[in-house]
């Protein structure tokens, strides 16, 4: 049997552990959707409780040389780290509706949440089955329109009818989206998530946002990375709009003058190390020449240099005044 290590939430694990088999079997199968932001094939993993439903998904942390693990006395060969995270279906949905939504940027149509699955599957089948990573299946997307999770969502993405009698109907709505998603700027920034990360908090410092009389500029880079942080789950046009949403100018004005402060400094450094190089290898050069170009001393001169003068008197001494 096959051991893995993996981190799952709370309820999952509590789920596993409970004696309910029924219950398990059902929370037990992973499905396949396609990525909020790639639009690739990916695993999620539905679980529903008797308060509600939720869905998570798998992510693999895989380190690059082989690894294992020591666990007691035990050893795990497979060295990878399996993480089952919650995801807000709000995300999820977006790729699906997108799938069945007009191309030349009209709103559509309206329609029932069948009508729109079924159609979405039929699609998202085909184009996922030349994916590597796995075929999105309509038994999958089934599975994830019938959350509860999933059908109390789509409010949050979609502009919605009732119909007598009983018929609701929706279409995706671009800016509906970008407005939650604005919302959840809005927490992310009144949680610590932000100060709580060193490495986030070292990008400010870095950019020099947090010196003295750098305030607003502050609050904008904190803005900035929390709109980085959500758009992990959206796609690139979509992350586009929600920065378009905000005012970053002067942020970007300071940030592009920094950046090209940067560039030239490196290059003033580039610059120097290469006069420095060519320094030393123009007097490593002078010198060689300087050895090639000494005159080779005659025969004579050389033996002279040989001969032994102890007891020879020096030639200034022929010159002295004799007394």
């Amino acid at each position: 049997m096959t051991i893995q290590i993996g981190i799952l939430p709370d309820d999952i694990i509590h789920t596993i552990l409970d004696g309910n088999t029924v219950q398990r079997v059902n929370n037990g199968s992973f499905i396949r959707l396609p990525h909020p932001r790639t639009g690739l094939s990916a695993l999620f993993l539905p679980h529903q409780t008797p308060s509600g439903s939720t869905i998570s998904e798998l992510q693999v942390v895989e380190p690059i040389n082989s690894r294992s693990w020591f666990i007691g006395n035990e050893i795990i060969a497979d060295g990878r780290l399996l993480m089952i995270m919650p995801v807000d279906p709000a995300f999820l949905l977006v790729p699906i509706l997108r799938s069945v939504s007009p191309r030349n940027g009209t709103p559509g149509q309206f329609r029932t949440l069948d009508d729109i699955f079924e159609e979405a599957a039929m699609k998202l089948e085909q184009s996922s089955s030349k994916d590597s990573t796995g075929t999105i299946s309509t038994k999958d997307l089934a599975t994830f329109a019938s959350l509860d999770c999933c059908k109390d969502s789509l409010t949050r993405v979609c502009d919605r009818q009732d119909l007598p009698p009983d018929i609701i109907v929706y279409r995706f709505s671009p800016t509906k989206f970008i407005e939650y998603l604005k919302l959840k700027v809005e927490n992310l920034l009144k949680s610590d998530v932000i100060e709580g990360s060193k490495t986030l908090m070292r990008s400010l410092a870095k950019d020099g946002l947090m010196e003295d009389g750098n305030e607003d500029l502050l609050q904008a880079g904190r803005l900035k990375i929390a709109c980085d942080l959500i758009a992990q789950y959206i796609p690139s046009d979509l992350r586009t709009l929600l920065s378009a949403s905000y005012d970053f100018a002067e942020l970007d004005v300071y940030l592009e003058k920094l950046e090209e402060e940067q560039r030239l400094k490196a290059q003033e450094a580039s610059t120097n190390t290469r006069s420095r190089k060519k320094a030393v290898k123009k007097e490593d050069s002078k010198e060689k020449v300087d050895k090639r170009k000494a005159p080779k001393q005659s025969q004579g001169v050389e033996k002279l240099k040989k001969a032994n003068i102890n007891g020879m008197a020096k030639l200034s001494t022929f010159f002295t005044k004799k007394l």
